[in-house]
């Protein structure tokens, strides 16, 4: 069987890069951060130029901790137009591979299987891997770096650990060279999917590399992380099955919808409850566009930074799957109502719609529900028609009365990607 060659692509700095080459610059001279400024200095940084980072600046670096001796431009982020560049990168790929071997990861970074490719520009993987990052450049004015692997895992690591070091920007492992320079290599959580808290959990049990991972008893391992025990074993021999063709086919048994929100300062209950009533009304809009229902909605509220309390967390079923807004809003309101501390402070809110499925037509209905479904579908053809003037002339152009209130945010983050600034606010 042949070898797979998986190629890791990431593009540096790659939101603070965008910026330096909409201004004509070279971020790996400019000194340019990607953050908002009409926000205060506490803010976190989206990006920093390569140049920035040169001189001790960290990525997602709050602004007061950049040191005031350093000079730089600060641009406000853009998120629509960093999409544009990603959207314009891809097409790059696609103009030398298949869509079928391209995964995109986030929108800077991508796998691609070269495995078939090599033969046919008659280049090794690490020209394959410089020819790309040079189109790339010569394109659309952004760098690139590389990691090469033998699955996608190898290939990730090379990326994120022995590229940088690399002149060329170009990382390349197989699971021999993989275990002879990484083995030892610390700390663990320089690789992918080892966060601090496993780190932590590894460490209770002197294990600080992945050597000490392949070296450590097997049933302890599933006992402290059970089935994900599989996947940390794998990767520390340097192991990984799946392919881009097996991400592709997954499918989940079971969907949701799930949509989160930081508030810029706390807010009081009564204020808290505008915003859960605004965010389900978007999301019921989102589910009646996509022709979808809900089985139960999930809300979580995060209280204030300044507080140790647990998050509220609750869930509430319908009495049938639905989308329509007005009974998901009542239903969300009484669940907020039922688990808040009236008296705390709130800044985080996370809504899930659970068990999102297609909906249909099918269900029998008796004398006593004709009513109600009727109502319903004069509600869903006016949800209709709202998305179809969104759709058509912005997403403000139709809003309800409490999105005027002083504690909604739904206007300001429809102007917004990701909760930052589109840079398309003035359309």
């Amino acid at each position: 069987m042949k070898e797979k060659v998986y190629l890791c692509i990431d593009l540096k700095s790659f939101y603070a890069s965008v910026e330096c080459v909409e201004r004509g610059l070279d971020p790996m001279t400019t000194n340019l951060v990607v953050a908002d400024p009409t926000r205060s200095d506490k803010t976190i940084c989206l990006a920093v130029s390569p140049a920035l980072k040169a001189l001790g600046v960290r990525n997602r670096c709050r602004v007061f901790e950049i040191p005031k001796t350093i000079e730089y431009i600060m641009a406000p982020p853009r998120l629509q137009k960093y999409i544009d560049y990603s959207a314009e990168i891809y097409g790059v790929y696609l103009n030398y591979i298949s869509k079928d071997d391209i995964y995109i990861y986030s929108i800077d970074e991508c796998f691609i299987d070269v495995t078939d490719y090599l033969k046919l520009y008659g280049k090794t993987p690490r020209e394959m891997a410089q020819f790309l990052m040079n189109e790339i450049t010569g394109r659309v004015g952004v760098r690139a770096t590389c990691g090469i692997g033998t699955n996608l895992y190898l290939a990730k690591v090379a990326l994120d650990i022995t590229a940088k070091h690399s002149p060329d920007f170009i990382g390349e492992l197989d699971e021999l060279s993989y275990r002879e320079k990484l083995w030892d290599h610390r700390p663990i959580t320089d690789f992918w999917r080892v966060g601090s808290g496993t780190a932590k959990r590894l460490a209770k049990y002197g294990i600080y590399t992945m050597g000490d991972i392949t070296d450590a008893d097997e049933d302890l391992m599933y006992k402290v992380f059970g089935i994900d025990a599989e996947l940390l074993i794998d990767h520390a021999w340097g192991i990984e099955p799946t392919e881009i063709k097996d991400i592709k086919e997954y499918r989940p048994k079971t969907n949701s919808i799930s949509r989160g929100q930081v508030l810029m300062r706390d807010y009081k209950f009564e204020e808290g409850r505008i915003i859960v009533k605004e965010m389900m009304e978007l999301i019921a809009l989102e589910m009646v566009q996509k022709n979808v229902v809900t089985e139960s909605v999930t809300l979580q509220v995060g209280y204030s930074n300044k507080l140790e309390a647990e998050p509220a967390h609750g869930t509430m079923g319908f009495d049938f799957p639905t989308n329509a807004g007005s009974l998901m809003v009542e239903k969300i309101s009484e669940l907020y109502d039922r688990i808040m501390d009236e008296d705390l402070p709130i800044r985080r809110v996370f809504i899930t719609c659970n068990n999102i499925k297609e909906k249909t037509e099918e269900k029998q209905l008796n004398f006593f529900e004709t009513a109600l479904e009727e109502d319903l579908k004069r509600e869903n053809d006016m949800q209709q028609a709202i998305n179809s003037i969104k759709h058509k002339f912005g997403k403000n152009a139709m809003f309800k009365a409490m999105d005027l209130e002083e504690a909604a945010t739904t206007l300001e983050r429809n102007l917004q990607i990701g909760g930052h600034k589109s840079g398309n606010e003035k359309k």
